[in-house]
């Protein structure tokens, strides 16, 4: 049996599927490390929505912001980021609406029982359309053997 306690990051993947109106449940592996009912969704950087609880969204928010503005690359992972961004609550049974503008940018079509993977990576966790998961774990394979 896996462990479900709180350990201050964001582990595993998993599948789930939306239901009516574009929610998600997440999982309880990633709804134990959320502190109170709201998160932050904005475009990840490989067409996926990077998720990130409001304690952990203004640390990262904070360091984006410190950067300085005349740097070019700077200004580019700001509008990433910032443009984007959008406060959901998390419901009752765990859920969260995802925004229509979030799932068209991670190739989600909104269809009742879409499969969505989830996935903790740390200090966040993103959402993916299964497809493009399964894509993205097959090239880190291939680079992976070709290292062998």
């Amino acid at each position: 049996m896996v462990k479900v306690n709180q350990i201050g990051q964001y582990l595993g993947e998993f599948r789930h599927n939306l239901t009516e109106r574009n929610r998600l449940a997440l999982p309880k592996r990633i709804r134990i490390e959320i502190v109170g009912n709201e998160v932050v969704l904005s475009r990840g950087f490989e067409e996926c929505i990077a998720c990130f609880d409001m304690q952990r969204w203004k640390k990262m928010a904070d360091e984006q912001v410190a950067t300085q503005f005349s740097e070019e690359r700077a200004r580019f992972l700001r509008r990433q980021i910032f443009s984007s961004a959008l406060i959901v609550e998390i419901d009752g049974q765990g859920r969260v609406v995802i925004p229509d503008m979030l799932l068209s940018w991670a190739g989600l079509r909104g269809r009742l029982g879409e499969e969505v993977v989830i996935i903790g990576t740390g200090d966040y966790f993103e959402l993916w359309q299964k497809e493009r998961w399964d894509a993205y774990v097959n090239k880190l394979r291939q680079k992976d053997l070709s290292k062998s």
